[in-house]
């Protein structure tokens, strides 16, 4: 894909909860575009909109008004998500939590074992193939987070708060591994966040105020 192709865009999107006077506007007509190569930290406090606006991006909630687009992706396969919360299926190994995203998608299990060896290995969770999320701890789960992401191959890679629970020097290898993820797949990268430490490290950051995406030059 050529540099200025468009991955997702956003124009003017909007998502309210509820109706009436108990609606909640989450997000308020935000316009965003994320091309390859993107590596961006969506900034702000918590209730800021920072979610609420990855899951518009993901596809997860449909926008209330405006539009979200994803002009240059292959669909929902195409976007690998990393969630602050564990997500991995307490049922599933390690390696089978890996391969669930190729093995929904439709992938015989028989092509699934290389990439998510691969993929494991990467992140240097080889020798956890076999346990059950219990059996991790959370930084490593994070790190499993990643691996499904890494044998998915996707175009784009959505985090939503994935150093958010960890300490420092964990939250800090995680990223380490989001960003070597984003190298290895050419994906490009957004992360919501409130830590400044973590922005720092990305290329772009937009700052999100009671549901607004403000414009850079106010990501202060």
């Amino acid at each position: 894909m050529a540099g200025t192709d468009v991955l997702v865009t956003c124009r003017d999107a909007a998502l309210t909860f509820g109706r009436g006077p108990t609606a909640v506007v989450a997000v308020h007509g935000a316009n965003l575009s994320i091309t390859p190569g993107d590596r961006l930290a969506i900034v702000g406090p918590s209730g800021s909109g920072k979610s609420s606006l990855l899951h518009l991006l993901a596809g997860l909630e449909r926008p209330t008004s405006g539009t979200v687009t994803w002009p240059h992706l292959d669909g929902p396969d195409d976007i690998g998500l990393v969630f602050q919360a564990d997500s991995l299926v307490p049922a599933l190994d390690v390696a089978e939590n890996t391969a669930l995203p190729l093995v929904l998608a439709g992938h015989p299990e028989t092509q699934t074992h290389h990439p998510v060896t691969e993929a494991l290995g990467l992140v240097g969770a080889a020798a956890l193939a076999e346990r059950l999320p219990e059996e991790i701890s959370g930084g490593q789960a994070q790190r499993v987070a990643v691996a499904r992401v890494l044998a998915q191959q996707p175009g784009l890679i959505l985090a939503d708060e994935p150093t958010g629970r960890l300490d420092h020097a964990t939250g800090a290898r995680v990223l380490d591994t989001l960003l070597t993820a984003a190298e290895r797949t050419g994906a490009a990268l957004v992360v919501t966040t409130h830590d400044p430490a973590v922005a720092a490290r990305l290329t772009t950051r937009r700052a999100m105020r009671d549901g607004r995406l403000l414009a850079p030059e106010d990501a202060s």
